[in-house]
């Protein structure tokens, strides 16, 4: 069979097939993009569209934050602790270059603290003191960071991520395995920059799209086995040409029997 695939007909039509195959793999990529950020917008969009929920009703102290919580927005109630307030470095906002202020919320009922990014400022040494008193939030949840691939010597109160696994030895009492990005405070914050709250909805898939993407990976697949087949079936005709065909030997023979035959009748005749 290898001798008939590498005849130039059929390498010429193998060239045209890997063509076909590079085209449809690429549009398969293609639908593929398209099916991931149709489904990070509608995953996206269904997050800003679900109401509001109460964090102590979704999520208690010390468990993990399930995948459905990413970018969901809670409501939350409690009292700032001063005393354990760090701001984070090398933050942007903009064009600026500065540092996020992080305050630890003790969430009312549970006593447990929340890390609430309240802002952004641009000196570390004019992080301005949280509101006194109960304070209601409602914000969007993220996970933690993690930490840091270098670790720098920081001064005191300057952390390089907001490592929720640091923080849990700095921080008094239960903590709660999230951050929170405020879209609003009251009383509000003073002294600080809002900071929009980040895309992290969860990712999803579109799946038309992803059918689509596996259709064109399909086609592809099928042209590969469509000049294999007429390969092959060119191969077995030939082999079947080849053993109903009559040999040599056979038509060497056929002339000289015939004229032995043709004396033996004479003899019997005379």
């Amino acid at each position: 069979m290898w001798r008939t695939a590498t005849r130039p007909k059929w390498l010429a039509l193998l060239a045209a097939v890997v063509v076909v195959l590079i085209v449809f793999a690429q549009l398969g990529l293609w639908q593929l993009d398209v099916a991931r950020d149709r489904g990070h917008e509608e995953a996206l969009q269904e997050a800003r569209e679900a109401p509001s929920v109460e964090l102590t009703g979704v999520l208690s102290p010390h468990t993990p934050m399930t995948g459905d919580l990413m970018g969901r927005t809670v409501t939350v109630s409690g009292t700032y602790d001063a005393s354990g307030q760090v701001v984070i470095t090398d933050r942007r906002l903009g064009d600026q270059t500065g540092y996020w202020v992080v305050t630890p919320l003790v969430v009312q009922p549970t006593g447990a603290r929340l890390a609430v990014i309240r802002g952004f400022i641009t000196d570390p040494n004019a992080a301005p003191a949280p509101p006194e008193g109960t304070v209601s939030l409602a914000g969007m949840l993220a996970s933690s960071e993690s930490a840091p691939n270098k670790p720098t010597a920081l001064p005191s109160g300057q952390m390089q991520t907001i490592d929720l696994a640091e923080l849990v030895n700095e921080w008094p009492g239960q903590l709660y395995n999230a951050i929170l990005f405020p879209s609003s405070q009251q009383p509000p914050s003073t002294g600080v920059t809002h900071i929009p709250p980040p895309d992290l909805s969860p990712d999803g898939f579109a799946w038309r799209n992803l059918a689509y993407a596996l259709q064109w990976w399909i086609f592809a697949l099928f042209a590969l086995y469509m000049w294999w087949r007429m390969v092959r079936e060119e191969h077995d005709r030939e082999q079947l040409e080849a053993a109903n065909a009559p040999s040599g030997e056979d038509d060497a023979a056929a002339p000289t029997r015939a004229p032995a035959a043709d004396e033996e009748n004479k003899e019997r005749t005379s």
